[in-house]
């Protein structure tokens, strides 16, 4: 029976297509074989292959060359001019393309990111996914990474186990044993002389030879030793620590520099090779040869590279310096044969003798070849110990250069004054653009005022301007313009040299030139704290002068000029500056005060009264001046006329501080009750005073009335709610009677009139430390630290609040927090004290006083209490005297002792000494 199903192997037997040709889809083609008889058939077509393709949809291949025009082989216009139209149209082109690409360019640029940031959110790198596994990988121990398990079969795929055995030869066992043992028994031919070595059982080894060729070697090179061996007769005696010096200066030179010297000997010689003529090659092939130790080859390659480059001075100074003193004479002696002209060739060889006058002989036949040389006459006349010779020598040397400054200056510093003139009248003449020349002139019109008398100084003074200023127009008619800066470095080179009236004639001619007159004042000032900060007084002083000359009546310049010869200048000079301050500005106070207060440290009394009575004139109603007179009287035990004072003071002037210092002054002499009236009396006209009721208080208090004291207080603050110090005083006083907690009240109503005072807090921190502990006053001072984070007082308090290993870290955090505030940089000096560090804790208390903006006497106090135990007497005199000058006032400790009706009239020395005495 007939099968239905088609046969799927008919095609077989099916001819195939007219065009059908085997793998043509793959890209096979007909080809030839030596077995084939004829030629193979050809392949399809271009156009059967095109049909073929496109019966399987494959896009035909787009021919490059199709568009191309047959005659021309690069473009279609390839063979035309390319002019400059053509290039201004294309330029055009770009122009216009760039501007509309640069149009969206931001926009398409943020629309391109958020698309990129989008695609890499829905698509991130693997490095990104795998980013926080990486992060952690930073936490696995070395313990963990060691634990890592082997990577295993991952393939799932069964794998044939090859299990082989091998039997261990018995050589590996024995040779295990034997390993961890040991002999204790001696070698039978240790006895002998020679030892067969394990490396090599034919080597034999006699260290009994070795050890006398050791020596021998040794006793040779001691031998040798040059400079450390001296020979007597048949003796030899060698320098000890000379040997062992040399030993130490022996270099070992690893392998590694070895073979560093031996490439660049290649490249050395290389560049000697091939630039023969090049002496900076022969010189550092010699340098190379002497650093390896070679010192043979480095004279030898020297020597070459003088032969190849005799006009090289390089090359002969390299040479002297490689041979000893005699062979280096000699080479310089053949270097002046080819150079001359050389300076440094001479000098080197007159350096080379030891004997002055072969010296003199070497440099003098260098002038005869080179007499146009400035240096070979400065070192010959450096050897001249005669001032005539030298003057001779320096005479000829200005004649053969006349264009030389230095050997004019020199020559007429060896001249007398009147043959130093005509010097430099000639010197001047021969360099008209110098200002050297200038500056000697004057200063030796100043050197000849020196020697005259009082008298005739002056006008000799007058010469020096006038030359300096003659200076100035000669050399700007010679197109010399020194700019005012550079006048004004030769002024200071001036006074460094002891010139000071010539440093001033050199200010007056020149502090002016190229200033604006709006800018002249500050442009001084400025130049005025250079020089000061640089140390030149003479400088400083002289602009002062000249600024006081153009501005008499700018009174902040003469106190500057008083502050500076204060701190440099003698007590005339100073005394010179006051009278003319206040003849040009009267109404100034301070510079009355200054001035009668330097006639009173003087010891002149009455002279400081005659400068108080002209200042009552000039300023009749001036209050510091009142109270200065009150003050001199006072000190100098005029009580009645002090008092009398006073009275007319309140009488003229009527200031509510003259109404204050009346009661303070009636309370320290002992009359409480006049001081009490003059209170009063004050208050009526002055209620609104803080300090009226504070002497009123303590007048009461200093009586034990303390209902009186009280009611002066509570009358103050409430006058005067926002005076701190009104309210410490009667929270004071409230604890003086025993009554804490009214103390702590009144403090608590302080803070909230007077928030963010840290001194109401400190005060508060110290009832607490009083009446209830440590604990609470810690509690405290830890709310003071919150309201006032930036105090100083507080945080110091701070720091001794902690135990002492919590101290340091406390006071780092103070300094951060308080910006290096005076009173806690004393604290940290303190506790370097107290850790005897005594250096470190003087070094503190100098930056403490240093940084003290609040005229604090008690860190002086400390810095005192720290010398007395730890320094010496010039410490100690040292802190007295910058305590004097600075003359604090302010400070707990300082002024409850400054203020003591006991201690008035004592100086700060005086008062420092009680402050130290007091600290605890």
């Amino acid at each position: 029976m007939a099968s239905n199903k088609p046969n799927k192997l008919a095609f077989l037997s099916m001819p195939a297509p007219a065009s059908y040709v085997a793998g043509l889809g793959r890209g096979a083609s007909g080809f030839t074989t030596r077995s084939d008889i004829g030629p193979a058939r050809e392949g399809p077509s271009a156009e059967v292959i095109a049909e073929a393709q496109a019966r399987r949809g494959e896009e035909q291949e787009v021919d490059p060359e199709q568009f191309q025009d047959p005659d021309n082989e690069f473009g279609l216009f390839a063979g035309t001019t390319y002019e400059a139209d053509d290039e201004e149209a294309d330029r055009i082109y770009e122009k216009v393309d760039d501007a509309m690409d640069a149009r969206r360019r931001a926009r398409r640029c943020a629309q391109e990111q958020i698309e990129m940031a989008k695609h890499r959110a829905e698509r991130p790198k693997i490095q990104q996914q795998f980013a926080d596994l990486k992060r952690g990988l930073s936490a696995v121990t070395d313990s963990e990474w060691e634990n890592l398990p082997e990577v295993g079969n991952l393939t799932r795929k069964k794998r044939r186990r090859e299990e082989r055995a091998y039997v261990v030869p018995d050589s590996v066992i024995v040779g295990d044993r034997g390993k961890n043992e040991f002999e204790n028994a001696l070698d039978p031919r240790q006895n002998e002389v020679c030892f067969d070595t394990a490396a090599d059982p034919g080597a034999m080894t006699n260290f009994i030879e070795i050890g006398q060729a050791r020596d021998k070697i040794l006793s040779l090179k001691l031998d040798q030793i040059s400079g450390t061996a001296t020979t007597s007769g048949s003796s030899t005696s060698i320098d000890p620590k000379g040997y062992l010096t040399s030993l130490d200066s022996v270099i070992i030179k690893s392998d590694a520099e070895i073979g560093d010297i031996k490439r660049a000997r290649m490249l050395f010689d290389s560049l000697v090779k091939s630039n023969p003529k090049h002496a900076p090659g022969w010189i550092a092939a010699a340098c190379l040869e002497e650093h390896a130790g070679r010192m043979v080859a480095a004279r030898k390659l020297i020597k070459q590279g003088c032969e190849m480059c005799p006009k090289s001075e390089d090359v002969w100074l390299e040479a002297a310096r490689l041979h000893n003193n005699d062979d280096a004479k000699v080479i310089l002696a053949n270097a002046v044969q080819h150079v001359g002209q050389s300076v440094k060739i001479w000098l080197a060889a007159a350096d080379l003798e030891h004997d002055v006058k072969a010296k003199k002989r070497v440099l003098r036949k260098a002038l005869e070849h080179i007499p146009n040389s400035v240096r070979l006459w400065k070192e010959t006349v450096s050897l001249e110990t005669s001032a005539s010779d030298a003057r001779i020598l320096l005479a000829r040397a200005v004649e053969v250069i006349p264009l030389s400054v230095e050997l004019w200056l020199a020559l007429a510093r060896l001249e007398p004054v009147e043959r130093a003139k005509a010097v430099l009248n000639k010197a001047r003449k021969a360099v008209p653009t110098s200002h050297e020349i200038w500056i000697a002139a004057a200063r030796l019109w100043e050197q000849v005022a020196s020697g005259q008398p009082e008298a005739e100084k002056l006008s000799q003074y007058v010469l020096v301007d006038k030359t300096i200023a003659s200076a100035v127009g000669a050399l700007r008619q010679h197109q010399v313009l020194l700019t005012r800066e550079q006048w004004l470095k030769e002024a200071e080179k001036c006074e460094s040299e002891g010139a000071v009236r010539t440093c001033e004639a050199i200010v007056k001619a020149t502090v002016a030139m190229d200033i604006e007159e709006e800018d002249q004042l500050d442009t001084w000032e400025s130049d005025i704290d250079g020089a000061e900060a640089r140390g030149r007084v003479g400088t400083a002083r002289a602009i002062l002068a000249y600024a006081l000359k153009v501005y008499p009546n700018v009174k902040h310049l003469w106190i500057r000029a008083a502050e500076l010869e204060k701190a440099h200048g003698t007590r005339e000079s100073l005394d010179n500056i006051l009278s003319r301050a206040v003849q040009h500005c009267p109404q100034t106070e301070v510079l009355w005060l200054m001035g009668a207060k330097e006639k009173w440290l003087a010891g002149d009394v009455p002279a400081a009264r005659e400068v108080l009575e002209r200042a009552f004139i000039a300023n009749p109603e001036s209050e510091q001046i009142w109270l200065a007179a009150v003050k001199l009287e006072a000190e100098n035990g005029e009580v009645d006329v002090a008092k009398q004072l006073l009275i007319r003071a309140r009488d003229v002037a009527g200031t509510q501080r003259i109404w204050m210092k009346s009661a303070v002054f009636e309370r320290q002499h002992g009359d409480f009750d006049a001081a009490l009236q003059t209170v009063s009396a004050a208050l009526k006209k002055y209620p609104k005073y803080a300090k009226l009721y504070m002497v009123q208080g303590q007048i009461h208090a200093s009586q034990k009335r303390y209902a009186a004291a009280r009611q002066a207080y509570a009358a103050g603050l409430k006058a005067v709610p926002k005076e701190p110090a009104l309210w410490i005083l009667a929270s004071r006083l409230e604890e003086l009677d025993n009554k804490s907690i009214k103390a702590r009240a009144l403090l608590e109503k302080a803070r909230m009139v007077n928030p963010g005072v840290d001194t109401l807090w400190a005060e508060a921190v110290g009832v607490e430390e009083r009446s209830s502990g440590a604990n609470q006053a810690k509690a405290t001072l830890a709310r003071a630290l919150q309201e006032c984070p930036s105090s100083g007082l507080l945080w110091s308090m701070a720091i001794w609040s902690e135990a002492r290993p919590a101290r340091k870290a406390r006071s780092v955090d103070a300094v951060k927090k308080t910006n290096d505030d005076s009173l806690v940089l004393c604290s940290i000096a303190r506790l370097f004290w107290s850790e005897r560090k005594i250096e470190k804790a003087r070094e503190w208390f100098g930056r403490a006083v240093a940084r003290d903006e609040h005229d604090y006497g008690d860190i002086w106090g400390w810095w005192l209490k720290f010398e007395r135990e730890h320094g010496t007497e010039e410490h100690r005199e040292l802190v007295r005297a910058k305590c004097a000058q600075t003359d604090p006032h302010h400070g707990p400790v300082w002024q409850s002792i400054a203020k003591d009706d006991g201690n008035r009239g004592k100086h700060t020395k005086e008062i420092l000494e009680l402050v130290a005495n007091a600290l605890q």
